[in-house]
C-alpha cells in the first residue's frame, strides 16, 4: 500500500454564484494568543490551540 498523499497547491474553483473561500494563516488569526472568541448568530464560540498544536472549537 502506498501511504503517500498528493496535495495540490492549485486553488479550488468555487461553484458558479458563490464567493471563493478565504484562507487565513492561524498565526495571523491568533496573533500570539492561544485562543480567540468567535461570535456567530448571537452565540460565542472559542477557538483554541491545543498543546499538540491542533485546533479545537467549543461553544
Amino acid at each position: 500500500m502506498n501511504n503517500t498523499t498528493k496535495t495540490s497547491k492549485q486553488p479550488v474553483m468555487p461553484e458558479a454564484g458563490t464567493k471563493p473561500q478565504v484562507r487565513l494563516q492561524s498565526e495571523v488569526l491568533f496573533n500570539g494568543r492561544q485562543s480567540l472568541a468567535i461570535e456567530h448568530k448571537g452565540e460565542v464560540y472559542v477557538l483554541r490551540i491545543t498543546k499538540q498544536g491542533k485546533l479545537i472549537l467549543t461553544k
